[in-house]
């Protein structure tokens, strides 16, 4: 009876991990899954823990964006955005060394070893507005819209640069990831619309 309770729990974890790609302690907790059972597990190289509080199996597929995936398993209430989500919609070759989340303005600050992340503070009405959840790495990861990206993008300019902003908004137009009404939407809800509306009409004579 002794070894029965590890080894339930240890069937628990696998499967769980299996379901979901990865878990924070936490969510262990939530199952029954002890503390003393998952540092067993690691110790076995049963699962492998990716970040503090975090684990996966140790033969899980690699995924490109499983950074964005590890980031929001850690900071829950965050949402992807700028550098992060453009690269996330194929709409930059630049890939930011740091995964950059959005913030409540009064929300804990989280302070990550692993996975680097460049934290922003958005209002509640911004940071509640075009968030999509996509499937990453079997993890659903809120993450910015296209167009509330780009918006956001003329938003920081003064943090991405004027060129990452412009890139933004041209190969969202080219790839037709979002309507020009969608844009000036967006710019309109993030106070930004006269700074691009000039790009805007200048993108869209041209084509």
């Amino acid at each position: 009876m002794l070894t029965a309770q590890p080894t339930t729990q240890r069937s628990q974890a696998l499967a769980l991990l299996q379901r979901r790609g990865m878990a924070r302690q936490a969510e262990f907790n939530a199952a029954g899954i002890t503390a003393a059972t998952v540092s067993r597990m690691e110790r076995a190289g049963d699962i492998v823990r990716i970040a503090r509080g975090l684990y996966q199996l140790p033969d899980a597929p690699l995924d490109a964006q499983q950074s964005l995936a590890e980031v929001a398993r850690l900071v829950p209430k965050g949402v992807i955005c700028l550098v992060s989500a453009l690269a996330f919609h194929g709409l930059t070759d630049h890939m930011p060394p740091k995964v950059w989340i959005a913030i409540g303005r009064k929300d804990w600050r989280p302070r990550l070893t692993y996975p680097p992340i460049h934290v922003v503070r958005f209002s509640d009405e911004l940071l509640g507005r075009g968030v999509e959840s996509q499937l990453i790495a079997g993890t659903l990861v809120p993450v910015f819209g296209v167009a509330k990206t780009v918006a956001d993008l003329f938003r920081y300019r003064r943090t991405v640069g004027d060129a990452l902003a412009i890139e933004g908004l041209r190969n969202a137009l080219r790839r037709r990831k979002a309507t020009p009404a969608e844009l000036a939407r967006e710019a309109e809800a993030g106070g930004i619309w006269p700074t691009m509306e000039p790009c805007l009409m200048a993108l869209t004579s041209d084509a």
